[in-house]
C-alpha cells in the first residue's frame, strides 16, 4: 500500500476511519515556516460537519503536532500531525460486513488485501483521512502566502443551483476565508442547502462542481510531458475519492471552439507578459504561464445512502439487498473544498521546491 505523493515536499497519509488516530506527514519542508495552530484549527473547522446537510458524526479534531515544529516554526524535520477518532460507531458496519456497498471500495479492497483490511467505515479509504491532509495543508498554505500565492475553492454548482465563477480572484479568495459555506454569491447558499436537504429526506445524496483558483504563481513551474503541472495536479486531485472529473481553464468547452476562440491572446501589462483571456487556466505546455491557475472538479454524490440497493455478499457469493444504517453526508461538496485547497497547496510547495530548492519556502 503506497500512500505518499510528491518529490521534494512529500505528503504521506495514514490511519483508518475507525482506528485510534489518523495522521499526515509532510517531509522536505523548509525550516522556518510559521506554524499557526489557530489557522490549522480554522481550516479543520471548514471541513468539519456543521448541520443537517452533513453527517451526524461529530469529530472535534483536537490535533497534535508531534514532530517537525519547534518554537512555532518548522524545523526541517518531517512535520507530523495526529488527529484522534473520537466519535466512531463500528457496530454500524459490523452487521453488514461482506455486503459490498455500491460505489465504495469494499469489494476491491477485500480482493487486494485478502480480507486483512480494516473495513470499518471504509477504513483507510474513508474521507475521514482528509482531516489530516487539511491539517498539514494549512502549513503549506502559510508558506505560499508568504510568497504572495493565494488559493481559494468554492462550490460552483450543486445540482441545479449555481454560484458565480471567480471574477476578481484575490477579492473573492479573501471573501471565502470567513465563510463556513464556500459560495461567492451568498443568496445561493440557502437554495443549495434546500436541495441537499431534499435529497436527504428522500434517503438520497447529491454531488456538484467546485472551482479552485490560484493567484501569484510565477511562470515556468512544471515540466513537459509526464510531470506537467496539470498532470501532477490532476494525479493529486484524483486521489480524493469523491472527485471523478478535473478540467483546467475552459476544459471540455474548448473542444467545441475554433482555435480563434480558444486561444488566449498575449499582451503586456506593466511590463509583464499576460494573456487577455485565460481559457487555458494558467497552464500552457504543462507549465504555469503567470496567469491565475484555474480548475474545476466534479464531485460525485455520496455513495452511502439509506435506500435499499442491490449488491453482492462477497463472503458467501450471493446476491443481496443492502440497506445502510449509520451516519452519512447527503453531500460532500462543501466539505471537500478545503481538502482540494490544501492538496493544491502541498503540490505547489513541492513544485516550487523542485524549481528553486527546499529553502525557497523558508520563513
Amino acid at each position: 500500500m503506497k500512500n505518499s505523493l510528491g518529490t521534494s515536499v512529500i505528503l504521506t497519509l495514514f490511519g483508518e476511519s475507525h482506528g485510534t488516530e489518523i495522521g499526515a506527514v509532510l517531509d522536505g519542508l523548509a525550516p522556518g515556516i510559521p506554524v499557526d495552530e489557530s489557522f490549522i484549527a480554522a481550516q479543520l473547522a471548514k471541513r468539519r460537519p456543521q448541520g443537517l446537510t452533513d453527517t451526524a458524526r461529530r469529530e472535534p479534531d483536537p490535533f497534535r503536532i508531534v514532530s517537525g515544529v519547534f518554537n512555532g516554526k518548522t524545523t526541517g524535520a518531517p512535520l507530523t500531525i495526529l488527529i484522534p477518532n473520537e466519535d466512531t460507531r463500528s457496530s454500524d458496519y459490523a452487521k453488514s460486513y461482506g455486503l459490498a456497498r455500491p460505489s465504495h471500495a469494499d469489494y476491491a479492497a477485500y480482493v487486494k488485501y485478502h480480507g486483512y483490511e480494516d473495513w470499518r467505515g471504509g477504513g483507510h479509504f474513508s474521507g475521514r483521512i482528509t482531516a489530516a491532509l487539511v491539517a498539514v495543508g494549512a502549513v503549506a498554505l502559510t508558506a505560499l502566502r508568504a510568497k504572495g500565492i493565494r488559493i481559494g475553492t468554492h462550490i460552483l454548482r450543486c445540482g441545479p443551483v449555481s454560484d458565480r465563477p471567480f471574477d476578481d480572484i484575490v477579492r473573492d479568495i479573501d471573501a471565502l476565508e470567513g465563510k463556513d459555506f464556500p459560495v461567492l454569491f451568498d443568496p445561493v447558499r440557502e437554495k443549495m442547502e434546500e436541495y441537499i436537504l431534499a435529497a436527504r429526506s428522500e434517503q438520497d445524496s447529491v454531488g456538484g462542481v467546485i472551482e479552485t483558483a490560484v493567484t501569484g504563481l510565477e511562470a515556468g513551474l512544471g515540466e513537459p510531458w509526464f510531470d506537467a503541472l496539470d498532470s501532477v495536479l490532476a494525479r493529486a486531485l484524483f486521489s480524493i475519492g469523491g472527485i471523478k472529473g478535473v478540467e483546467f481553464g475552459a476544459g471540455f468547452a474548448l473542444s467545441a471552439m475554433k482555435g480563434s476562440q480558444a486561444n488566449d491572446p498575449l499582451c503586456l501589462e506593466d511590463g509583464q507578459v499576460r494573456t487577455r483571456t485565460n481559457r487555458s487556466g494558467g497552464i500552457t505546455g504543462g507549465l504555469s504561464n503567470g496567469m491565475p491557475l484555474r480548475f474545476q472538479c466534479a464531485v460525485k454524490p455520496t455513495p452511502s445512502i439509506a435506500r435499499p440497493q442491490q449488491t453482492v455478499n462477497f463472503l458467501t457469493g450471493e446476491e443481496a439487498t443492502l440497506t445502510l444504517t449509520g451516519r452519512h453526508d447527503p453531500a460532500i461538496v462543501r466539505r471537500i473544498c478545503p481538502v482540494v485547497t490544501s492538496l493544491t497547496a502541498i503540490v505547489l510547495c513541492d513544485q516550487l521546491a523542485l524549481r528553486h530548492g527546499t529553502d525557497y519556502l523558508k520563513g
